[in-house]
């Protein structure tokens, strides 16, 4: 769908992506203020369109701004920053026909910049706002454009190094395949991989399938921040499938360099896929539109593989030892895509099994075998 009429109608995909990511900014904002309360907290859209589709359906801007005026704690710390180039007039009257000036304490901003043209933004970006250890104005960066001119990795590794600073990104990868061969796009492509470009380029011949070469361009994007940021890099990509044939039309990445973050992205991304996917090393949460109004019965329970699959990893690592669930799940959580869903169900399923005991410490009843807490004690046979 081009630019210009891409807001005419809103595909089930964009409703998704728009979901995901309103979904986890609530959240997100929690995870925050547990570990220090900053002067304000920051939702940053740069390609943020107008707010609403030509059929009244509504997009990130508008859902972000929902979410925040129903939580009054959110309505008086969150600065909303948005940007589009095209529709910041229409993004504007739209969002304040919804939210009249005064709703928020702190009024957002709508900006009319070009993206890779506007110094002023790379600048915003990767000023430093630490004041001590932490920084006052923790952001939330969704970056949805079109094309990727004005896309610098490293710009974007300035911006993730600050303390509770997180992105989600748009990965067109229809777009970037034919964009690593053709020279016409060589200086956007060292943009968006400025240290891996010649290695995704000669690896993605020897991948003898799509999602193996797909997954290539997402490890490399992955793993640019962690090697211009010198430091661990929760990286964890959702995929969506075209809406009319069987192939892989887009991703969005979430980069973080907290394991909360990469929990609670797990646990949303969980909540959205629709498809059974095999956590291979290669394979994600994945969404298919055609399978949203048309439901079809797998012929595997791949969900339930993937549970098996965690369970002989838990129990070839904790065999014979004694934690507590919480803290297994802390240990082995950021070695893998698995969400707190599948721990719960794959140590639940243990006990079922008498490969372990579990026993509550709060002098409670409970009626499940094992929660992810630290009253939960785990004793693996």
């Amino acid at each position: 769908m081009k630019e210009n009429n891409f807001f005419e109608k809103q595909t089930v995909s964009s409703k998704i992506k728009a979901s995901i990511v309103s979904e986890y900014f609530p959240s997100y904002c929690k995870i925050i203020v547990k570990k220090y309360m900053p002067k304000e907290i920051r939702y940053i859209d740069l390609f943020a369109g107008p707010g609403i589709y030509e059929d009244s359906n509504a997009s990130t801007p508008i859902l972000i701004g929902r979410h925040c005026k129903n939580d009054e704690f959110l309505k008086q710390k969150v600065k909303m920053v948005f940007n589009d180039n095209q529709h910041s007039n229409a993004l504007e009257q739209n969002f304040y026909a919804e939210f009249p000036e005064g709703t928020f304490s702190k009024k957002p901003h709508f900006g009319k910049s070009t993206v890779g043209d506007n110094q002023a933004i790379s600048d915003f970006l990767t000023t430093n706002t630490h004041i001590g250890k932490n920084n006052e104005s923790p952001s939330l960066l969704f970056i949805d454009p079109f094309g990727y001119k004005g896309i610098e990795t490293k710009i974007l590794a300035d911006f993730l190094k600050n303390w509770g600073n997180e992105i989600f990104l748009f990965v067109n990868t229809k777009r970037i395949h034919p964009a690593l061969e053709n020279e016409k796009f060589e200086s956007l492509m060292k943009d968006l991989f400025p240290t891996t470009l010649a290695k995704i380029k000669k690896d993605r011949r020897f991948k003898s399938t799509v999602a193996e070469r797909l997954n290539l361009i997402i490890n490399c994007l992955g793993d640019e921040y962690q090697s211009l940021l010198g430091g661990q890099i929760f990286y964890t990509a959702f995929k969506f499938q075209e809406e009319d044939i069987d192939a892989t039309s887009h991703y969005i990445l979430h980069l973080t360099k907290g394991s909360r973050g990469y929990d609670l992205i797990k646990t949303t991304y969980n909540d959205f896929a629709n498809v059974g996917t095999l956590f291979d090393g290669v394979n994600t949460y994945t969404f298919d539109a055609k399978k949203f109004e048309n439901p079809v019965n797998e012929l595997f329970d791949l969900k339930s593989i993937n549970i098996d699959k965690l369970k002989d990893e838990l129990y070839s690592t904790f065999r014979n030892k004694t934690i507590s669930a919480n803290d297994l799940f802390e240990k082995h959580q950021t070695s893998g895509l698995y969400s707190r869903n599948h721990y719960t169900e794959a140590l639940r399923r243990m006990a079922d099994e008498k490969k372990l005991t579990s026993t509550f410490t709060d002098n409670k009843n409970h009626v499940k075998s094992v929660l992810i807490s630290k009253e939960c004690t785990l004793k693996f046979n």
